[in-house]
């Protein structure tokens, strides 16, 4: 099917949902008995037990198991700027995963209003409904501000799955593709296309797995001191990247790397590029729908692994693996915060999903339809919370 025959079907279904989730009740409603219990007078009993102690929220309602998918429409997908109601059938689709890959129920919330403190402001307000809040499509910086704040405010976690999840699924993707080439990850050097949201998470987190030789770039080429705009989310990415404070292009940093990951543009990767790497490179190009560069190109020009953001090729780098049950493990250990030790975690529970005997250069990532998925991330989260 092309993606004109794909994008008729989509509308047609789409159309034909008029939403991809709804709400159900758990309980039969038939006679009087029913309404006694579910509603009033019963409901009132619930109602004074949480009075009584607001934790008992968590027993008695939907708190327990639901997060709040939150968006302001500013960066939906690879489609931008396009607002809260466009953003809709995003975040319905973000909710309906939560629930069908992780057993989370999840409701969209898209927000007429891209100010930072508003949208802060307004989650707080919403928060004694939820469990979690996970925060979507929001452009950077304005999402690392939210994400702090948020944090900061609220007793429930709250997790930017652009960042957090991205990096969670690359990092797994990293350490199975470490297992094939047998490099050492403190030995490798990691070059990062794109410094938005995506970027900057996938850096924390693979200089904390061990990777310490890290550099990123934006569309001016290396971020280093010198760089032009420097702004303060990139001042603090320099604290634990391009330690040798490098200046150039993409081109020059590539020169010797090992592992390329593009979170920016369609063809920003050329063959050249790939040839100039060390041996059995690592290549990663997750732009989508178009990737930085195709698999093939990758593959002939020397890589020993290729993967994109796309189903139709080998390797998809998929947050559906990832971001369910971190929200699983995080919402049935009543925890407060995802810790960066969670994330870590999590990305080793499902590299080892992938066993020797599967393991391959076109087989380094689970299968976002392997159940076992959610309930490894989930329990890793627990462990944390536990330890």
């Amino acid at each position: 099917m092309n993606l004109e025959e794909r994008n008729k079907k989509a509308l047609e279904l789409h159309k034909q949902w008029q939403g991809k989730i709804s709400t159900e009740p758990k309980m039969t409603l038939q006679s009087r008995d029913d309404l006694a219990n579910a509603y009033t007078p019963g409901v009132a009993a619930a109602c004074m037990e949480i009075a009584h102690d607001t934790a008992r929220v968590y027993d008695y309602t939907l708190k327990a198991n639901t997060i709040a998918v939150v968006s302001d429409g500013s960066a939906v997908l690879g489609l931008g700027n396009i607002g809260p109601e466009a953003a809709m059938p995003v975040m319905e689709g973000k909710a309906a995963l939560f629930k069908a890959f992780g057993g989370v129920n999840a409701f969209p919330i898209c927000l007429d209003t891209q100010d930072v403190d508003e949208i802060v402001h307004t989650v707080e307000l919403l928060a004694p409904t939820f469990g979690g809040v996970n925060l979507e499509d929001i452009s950077a910086p304005r999402c690392f501000e939210i994400e702090q704040k948020l944090k900061e405010r609220l007793n429930i976690p709250v997790f930017h799955d652009d960042q957090h999840g991205t990096a969670v699924v690359v990092l797994c993707g990293i350490i199975n593709a470490l297992r094939i080439t047998k490099k050492q990850a403190a030995a490798c050097r990691v070059v990062i296309n794109g410094a938005g949201a995506a970027g900057v998470a996938i850096a924390k987190l693979l200089v904390q797995f061990g990777i310490s030789d890290v550099i990123v770039c934006d569309s001016r080429g290396i971020v280093s001191s010198k760089s032009a705009r420097l702004t303060p989310i990139k001042q603090q990415l320099l604290t634990y990247t391009n330690k040798e404070d490098k200046q150039g292009s993409l081109s020059d940093a590539l020169v010797g790397a090992d592992i390329f990951i593009g979170v920016s543009v369609a063809g920003a990767l050329s063959a050249d590029m790939v040839k100039s790497m060390n041996s059995d490179a690592i290549i990663f190009a997750i732009a989508n729908p178009v990737p930085e560069i195709y698999p093939d190109e990758a593959l002939a020009a020397g890589a020993r692994i290729a993967a994109t953001g796309r189903s139709d090729f080998p390797n998809q780098i998929n947050n559906v693996i990832a971001f369910p049950g971190i929200f699983k493990g995080a919402l049935e250990a009543h925890v407060a915060r995802i810790t960066d030790e969670m994330l870590l975690k999590a990305a080793h529970a499902l590299a080892n999903l992938v066993s020797d005997q599967e393991l391959c250069e076109t087989f380094i990532m689970p299968d976002p339809f392997d159940k076992r998925c959610a309930e490894a991330v989930a329990q890793a989260v627990k462990e944390c919370a536990i330890a």
